[in-house]
């Protein structure tokens, strides 16, 4: 039988593959350290690690910076004017070239012992900010959603790359052996592929993809054992799939198809070890009403914030957790209101954030557990109706826990927040810190492909070093 053959046998092996086992196992991706590859740092003189893992809060669609961290007199006594020429140009996607600056209506007080300022669209979140490290001069090169996200997650502004989750656990592999190494959970109002390539593991080996769940309720479908079939039976099956994995069966390796093949240890596992992670009515009343659980407008996210931290404190090293979902008014996107849009999502996430920053301390987990917020880009200063267009040029991020020093403000925007004119980071100093962060040195954390030693940092990052 021809190499070729064998693939196709294999192949609609699996799409017949008895239960939900089957199905399960197509969702589940493994870490290549579980099936014994070499972890992608090797004996690299990489930095101490002062973080295991990172929490991705993925605000979708760009949060106004200028709402939300970065407080602008100015901007609201300019308001209803052009804005003066001495602050430079900016290209935007649909504002007007006679647009005028928008003012902003929220109120900003500081708290903590740091003093930081925030704006009261997180009344939660603002308890937490001597834990928090704010970045308040980020920067990237697109105001086109795609492009600005495929940057955020992998550096680049096209599809193709690995995402900032799969060049982590290339570099550390898995803690646990039950659940995969990196896992994306959507906002159920999106679809469950859209923006996927974003997340996604472009050239690096198959097993470092990430685990995609399901919105709502049932994040992983087929994760109970059916009663018709005994654990021995499916332990027989695993056992033959493994079989016709044989590497002497084929000529040729292919990635894709041992990514999945691979997958079902892991999906048995799952199934036999794990079930109880994603069962939140295990924790505590208080527990569940920290996060917001059980009620609206929080009910969603916090169980996912929920989720992410039971997900952590088992080993999974990269969760992202994404708010956001759909075109328009379902993401930070506020083009035609931008009160009405943050208010909306800050009701969503503010509490079930502050909560989980909350959660992780008290637990321990949050001294190695890196936690980052931010979107793709931020707003303009000028209005676009009664909202703000996308704006690249200088916005806000934060980071927390894994040995990031908390209670620091780190750069600024000009006084209008147009642009990032003190100490400004572009995404690669974000990558370049995570990874420093994970103990992963952005110069040795590489993957050749097509002649280059490619890395996450594309040319170079600077390790943010006033937080770290």
């Amino acid at each position: 039988m021809s190499a070729e053959s064998v693939r196709a046998s294999r192949r609609t092996f699996l799409q017949s593959a008895a239960g939900g086992f089957g199905e399960l196992a197509l969702a589940a991706m493994l870490s290549r350290q579980a099936f014994g590859a070499e972890s992608g740092t090797g004996e690299l003189n990489a930095p101490a690690p002062k973080a295991k893992r990172v929490i991705f809060l993925f605000m979708a669609g760009g949060p106004s910076q200028l709402e939300t961290f970065d407080p602008k007199p100015l901007l609201n006594r300019l308001h209803g004017q052009p804005r003066p020429a001495s602050f430079g140009e900016a290209k935007y996607q649909f504002i007007q070239p006679d647009a005028k600056l928008l003012g902003v209506k929220r109120s900003f007080r500081r708290y903590g012992e740091c003093g930081m300022e925030v704006s009261d669209l997180f009344p939660h979140l603002s308890r937490c900010v001597d834990d928090m490290a704010v970045v308040r001069s980020c920067y990237g090169d697109q105001v086109v959603h795609s492009a600005a996200q495929y940057e955020l997650f992998s550096g680049r502004t096209i599809p193709g790359y690995p995402s900032m989750g799969s060049w982590a656990i290339y570099g550390l592999g898995t803690e646990s052996q039950a659940l995969p190494s990196y896992v994306v959970m959507p906002d159920p109002l999106g679809a469950l592929e859209a923006g996927q390539p974003m997340y996604m593991h472009g050239f690096l080996p198959a097993t470092h993809q990430p685990t995609m769940f399901r919105p709502g309720t049932r994040p992983v479908l087929n994760l109970d054992l059916p009663k018709q079939v005994d654990l021995p039976t499916r332990r027989r099956t695993l056992e033959f799939i493994q079989r016709l994995n044989d590497p002497a069966a084929a000529t040729e390796s292919d990635d894709e198809l041992e990514a999945r093949l691979r997958s079902y240890e892991l999906a048995f596992r799952m199934q036999t070890e794990a079930p109880e992670v994603f069962d939140i009515r295990r924790e505590t009343r208080e527990t569940l009403e920290l996060y917001g659980v059980g009620r609206q407008p929080t009910d969603d996210y916090g169980r996912r914030c929920l989720l992410a931290r039971r997900l952590v404190e088992r080993g999974v090293r990269f969760v992202c957790v994404v708010s956001g979902g759909g075109p328009g008014a379902m993401q930070w996107d506020a083009h035609k209101d931008i009160e009405e849009n943050h208010l909306r999502k800050a009701a969503e996430t503010d509490q079930p954030v502050a909560a989980l920053l909350t959660d992780l301390k008290r637990r321990g987990l949050l001294e190695d557990t890196l936690v980052l917020w931010g979107g793709e880009f931020g707003r303009s200063p000028e209005a676009q109706g009664a909202g703000r267009d996308h704006h690249n040029l200088g916005f806000t991020m934060w980071l927390a826990g894994g040995g990031i020093r908390g209670g620091t403000v780190v750069g600024a925007t000009d006084e209008i927040g147009l642009r990032a004119v003190e100490s400004p980071h572009h995404f690669r100093d974000i990558h370049a810190t995570l990874l420093h962060q994970l103990g992963l040195d952005q110069h040795q954390l590489t993957f050749r492909h097509q002649g280059r030693d490619e890395r996450l940092t594309f040319l170079e990052g600077n390790v943010i070093r006033q937080i770290v």
